[in-house]
């Protein structure tokens, strides 16, 4: 359900894909599968990107929930202050600088559109609930969504 709005569409194909094993899952480095691994190696999650600001750069929480809400905010001076420093702990930790850079380009290409995991998965139950009253009681559903338009 996440891989629906806007942002994430162009990896669409590609998680389609490892999904069903027709492509390899592969993670920028090899400290990020524990936190992509059940999106196949993509990051669709805010949680994710908190998660692994802390796992990479020993980010405190506070620190990667501010950085999750400047990226959701697009609060692009906030997020120029972070960057070295996420570089700069990650790299101490043994990750290469160059990687880290691409990481965080990703991230940034990716944080308005990044999802929260729990309004995911209520918008996906909403989403197959509807699915199936309008298949199984089409005149109900659609009696229904012309009242409500």
């Amino acid at each position: 359900m996440p891989c629906i709005v806007r942002g994430p569409m162009e990896y669409i194909p590609s998680f389609v894909r490892r999904k069903h094993g027709d492509e390899d899952i592969e993670y920028d480095l090899p400290a990020m599968e524990e936190y992509l691994k059940e999106t196949y190696g993509i990051t669709v999650y805010q949680e994710q990107v908190m998660l692994l600001s802390q796992s990479l750069a020993g980010f405190t929480k506070g620190e990667a929930d501010v950085l999750r809400k400047a990226m959701g905010k697009k609060q692009i001076a906030v997020l120029d202050k972070m960057k070295p420093k996420f570089i700069e702990q990650a790299s101490a930790n043994g990750h290469d600088a160059k990687i880290l850079e691409k990481v965080w380009k990703d991230w940034e290409a990716f944080a308005s559109y990044a999802f929260n995991k729990s309004h995911s998965t209520c918008y996906a139950w909403i989403a197959y609930q509807t699915a199936y009253l309008k298949a199984h009681y089409p005149p109900n559903i659609w009696r229904l969504f012309y009242r409500t338009t």
